[in-house]
Parts: C-alpha cells; structure tokens; sequence
C-alpha cells in the first residue's frame, strides 16, 4: 500500500536584506520606491550607463577587515545583504538555527585584474611579449587570492564564514536563470520537508569595464542617455546595476515555532528555456508558465525584472499585454540590471509591498506601468533572462 502523501507545507518570507543604488534597509528602499528616486551614473563608464552601488559601511555586516580584503565587490554586496535578511529575519548570530539552515546562492564569474590585463595587451601590442610572456605575467602579477575569488561559490563560503550559515549549499551559475531556479528549489525543499529554513540570494556589481565590454559584443548595453524600461524600444538595452538581495524563506511551522513574522508567503514558483530562434518564444514561455501559478483573478499586480534588451522586452510585453488587468512594475527603471540578483529582488519588493498593503508608484512616463489602489494579497514576479531563461512566482500575502 502507498503511504498517504502528505500536504505541502506552506513557506513563509521572514527576512529580507536588500543593498543597491537605491541604498541599503527596507525603510530606504521603501521610500526611495515611492520618491520615485533613480541613481545613475552615465560619466564614469560613458557612454554606458550604471547604477552604482549607493554608499554603504561594510564594517556593519562584515566587521573583520581581513575578511573584506580577500572578497571581490560583489561577494562584499552580496555577504552584506545576507546579513541584513539575517538581522530582518531575527536569526543573525543564532547558532542553532544558523548551523542548519540551508544556503541557495544564485552567482556569476569572478572580477578581472584590470591592470594586469590592461599591461599585458599593451606589451603584446608593443610586440614585446615572448612564447611564455603571458604565463609569466600571469603567474607574477596576479595575487594568488584571486584566483580563489572567482570562484562562484566563494559568496556561499564567505557567508558561511561571515554569518556562521553551515547547513547544506548550492550555487547556481547561469546568469538570471541561476536565482529562479535558487528560488524554485528552495521552495521545493522547504514545501516538502526536506529543509526548515534557507537563505537564498544573490548579489552583482555592475561597475565593472570587463563587464560592459563583455556585454557590449552582444550589443545589449544602454548608451548614452537613460531611459525607463518601457522607453528603449528605439535605443534597447541594459543599464548594468550593482545590488545584492537575500531571502529568508522558512516553513510555516519553523517560523511560528520561533515567533516570526511574515513579510509574505511564497506560493508557487515556476521556470523554462524557451528556445529563441523563433520569434515569440519568450511570449509563449512566459503564457505556457502562467496557468501553473495559478493566478484565478483577471487584475492584480506584477512586478517584472524586463532588461531594457531587445527582442526579449518586446516580447515579454507583448506577453503583458494580454493580461491588461495587472498593475506592472520594472524593477530595471529604478535598480538597473542586476542579473542574477534581478529575480530574488522581485521577490523581496513584491513580498515588502504585501507587508506594507500597496504597491508602489508606477515609474513610467510611457504609460505602460498605471496606478493601483487597494490591498494587495497577491503579486505575481516575472524574470526574463536578456539572452535566455524565463521564469515565474506568485508571492501572497499571510491570512
């Protein structure tokens, strides 16, 4: 006989940490959401665009100083927000809790030595570089440090050191579609009682010159001037951000066990590869997904990491168009594109909207994104990958 299977559990949302240019907390980021604020920076790396990271005191998360020499700037972002969902969650410094808790981390490459790379190609230009100079430079000029740093799963290891996070770890590479899929297992896991409480996150520093080179050959950078989301069909593309988002998801019971609050509780999340060679595909990924939330209302809100890059924003609001009843909201007008942090950050402001009862103000002068009155009790999270993957969730608010 078939044992009975037993009920998903529900996974509540207790903490979140976010750091961006919008500023670092959840009350800053709030009324930044509000204020409308953007800060870009189109001098610095002209004629791109970025959201630089706004000014933020590590010491606050990271106090040893040892340890912010040896992490690269995203994995400072990164262990910086993971502190901060830890404080918000009401967990930090719980050995107990900490020494199980699962960790999801959802991470690129690591940075370049600008330096090293910029004398290297002089040399070789120069014609002074031998059969073995690039060996020998790379092995003299480089820290040995660095080459630990670029590897993705030293934001995981630097938290765990940092925050004393010792449970299981993942990291996923894959750029937008490495923090879905951190979300949709996480919640697999949780739902289904193989954990109690994860942290799952990301972070991106988009400061980088390797970066906008790399993204430039694919022609998906924004130049010259900025421009809202729903702005750029004539001048597509990205303006890079620099942000780091972590999530603390936990079941129901662990959380009440523990007297925790909820921010939000995360329903259900779903994810695809469409296959791009035909036009319309991310359009037909993103409506294939959309029965599987199971969204029964025909309005309600939705907040979206669209890139700014072209087909694939077209076709996400081609996608959005046929749903006209909800209120849209684009995470890249206000945050740039953060990649792998773009997904978990739809997440935490959709779950941050439903603890405060609204969502916040449209950015768009195009009139795409409109107003929204009421309380909301659910808000579907959209991600669309600039080159691939797509993926979905519905986060609700606790009854």
């Amino acid at each position: 006989m078939t044992e009975p299977t037993s009920a998903p559990k529900e996974v509540w949302i207790t903490g979140i940490g976010i750091v961006s240019s919008l500023g670092e907390g959840l009350d800053a980021h709030w009324d930044a959401l509000k204020d409308k604020k953007v800060n870009v920076d189109d001098k610095r790396f002209a004629p791109y665009i970025v959201h630089p990271l706004a000014p933020v005191s590590f010491d606050a998360q990271i106090p040893k100083r040892g340890d912010q020499r040896q992490m690269e700037a995203w994995q400072r972002i990164g262990t910086y927000a993971a502190g901060l969902a830890l404080d918000s969650a009401g967990v930090k410094g719980d050995k107990e809790i900490l020494g199980r808790m699962d960790m999801i981390v959802a991470a690129g490459g690591g940075e370049r030595d600008l330096a090293v790379d910029v004398a290297i190609m002089t040399a070789d230009a120069k014609g002074n570089s031998s059969p073995a100079f690039l060996n020998e430079r790379l092995m003299n000029d480089l820290r040995p440090t660095l080459f630990l740093a670029q590897l993705s799963n030293l934001l995981a290891g630097n938290i765990a050191i940092v925050h004393g996070v010792c449970g299981t770890s993942r990291t996923f590479m894959g750029e937008e579609a490495a923090s879905i899929d951190a979300a949709r297992i996480a919640l697999a896991r949780i739902s289904s009682g193989q954990s109690e409480i994860a942290l799952v996150g990301a972070a991106h520093n988009g400061e980088r010159s390797d970066l906008l080179v790399l993204y430039e050959f694919g022609d998906f950078n924004l130049k010259e001037k900025f421009a809202p989301v729903w702005q750029r069909e004539g001048q597509s593309g990205f303006a890079l951000g620099s942000a780091g988002c972590f999530l603390v998801l936990e079941s129901r019971e662990h959380a009440e066990a523990r007297g925790a609050k909820p921010y939000a509780k995360l329903t259900k999340v779903v994810a695809d590869l469409a296959h791009r060679k035909q036009p319309g595909a991310v359009t037909k990924s993103l409506e294939a997904m959309w029965p599987k939330l199971g969204v029964t209302a025909e309005s309600g809100q939705l907040i979206t990491g669209a890139t700014g890059a072209e087909p694939v924003t077209s076709e996400e609001k081609a996608f959005l168009r046929q749903h006209p009843g909800f209120a849209v909201r684009a995470t890249g007008t206000k945050f740039g594109h953060t990649l792998e942090t773009q997904f978990p950050l739809g997440l935490a402001l959709a779950a941050l909207s439903l603890s405060r009862g609204e969502l916040f103000p449209p950015h768009d002068p195009s009139g795409f994104e409109v107003e929204k009155a009421g309380t909301p009790d659910q808000i579907v999270v959209v991600g669309a990958g600039h080159w691939q993957g797509e993926g979905m969730a519905l986060v609700e608010a606790v009854k």
